[in-house]
């Protein structure tokens, strides 16, 4: 049987369950979850190897209408995504009412001119007959190649889509390894690692206002030196990131540093510093270096993410 290989872009609402649908399929953590809407801001590829195909998956922003510059970019990446991929697919997440919010998805899908999927994620949360209909309902906005109920967090559904999606690969060599798993760096990795415990740990207006760069990575030879600095927008923000007597920050800290633990396989010692940078959503600049292919262009030349504020400095040790 021929080789196939090719590309999955993975598109879907804010919060519909992209990033835990790749995380599934590629049997690793390559993205970041959060019951927060848009928490994934970059295009993201996780790889899945098998003897007779490679499936590269790209997971993408929510679909939205930006109201601010991190929103433009990351609708743009979502854009980006769509081209030169061969295959598209549509999450949705069941258990809501089809809306505004679904129809602009579908206006959004017509801009792809190649086989495009329907997956129906929670289905575990719902009745079977609730599904009839809606799929009724969406066939009417958007004529799709195939449509599959899953379950993105089980697991049900999924095997039969990736064997669809293989179906539609072209015959083709492997884009990458094939002990690759992701394409993405491990400082990036990191810092969506400490995003997404500051994500789950904090609420209110936090989670969208923050960004975390990786300032210091040293690898020893037991040991991985770690220092990053989570960036927010307003003093009260910085406030409840750190919590009281810094509480809230060791929390996000001791949290990131056994994910990170696990990833690098090493011991790890994390250093977090929370600062202040007014509106930099709107930022051009700041924004650009949130592409973690902008950040290798930045370390390489040696430049810095602009400091505005002084640092409320915490630090997590490894535990013995």
């Amino acid at each position: 049987m021929a080789f196939k290989s090719g590309f999955v872009a993975i598109v879907g609402r804010p919060n519909a369950g992209k990033s835990t649908l790749v995380n599934t399929i590629v049997g690793r953590k390559v993205a970041i979850v959060s019951p927060r809407p848009q928490t994934t801001r970059n295009r993201i590829q996780g790889i899945l190897n098998r003897d007779d195909a490679q499936v590269v998956l790209i997971d993408t922003p929510g679909i939205h209408k930006p109201d601010n510059l991190l929103g433009r970019q990351m609708m743009g990446e979502a854009e980006h995504a769509l081209e030169c991929v061969d295959v598209v697919s549509l999450i949705v997440d069941v258990t809501v009412e089809f809306g505004a919010g679904d129809r602009y998805s579908a206006q959004w899908l017509r801009r792809f001119h190649g086989p495009a999927f329907l997956l129906l994620n929670k289905v575990d949360r719902v009745r079977k007959p609730m599904l009839l209909p809606l799929i009724e309902r969406w066939r009417r906005e958007f004529e799709f190649a195939e449509i599959f109920p899953i379950s993105a967090l089980t697991g049900e559904g999924c095997a039969d889509v990736v064997e669809s999606w293989i179906d539609k690969l072209p015959v083709a060599e492997p884009h990458f390894p094939a002990d690759q798993f992701t394409d993405q760096p491990e400082r990036f990795l990191v810092s969506e690692l400490i995003r997404e415990k500051a994500l789950q740990a904090t609420r209110e207006e936090v989670p969208h206002a923050i960004a975390v760069f990786v300032d210091r990575f040293e690898e020893r030879r037991d040991l991985v030196k770690i220092m990053a600095t989570i960036y927010v927008e307003r003093e009260g923000q910085k406030g409840i990131l750190i919590g009281r007597s810094g509480e809230m920050i060791k929390k996000i800290g001791t949290l990131a540093r056994k994910e990170i633990e696990l990833l690098l396989g090493l011991r790890v010692f994390l250093e977090l510093m929370v600062k202040v940078r007014p509106n930099w959503r709107s930022n051009r600049a700041v924004v650009r270096q949130l592409d973690w292919h902008r950040q290798l262009e930045q370390m390489a030349g040696g430049e810095d993410f602009a400091e505005q504020a002084p640092a409320g400095e915490i630090e997590t040790e490894p535990e013995d």
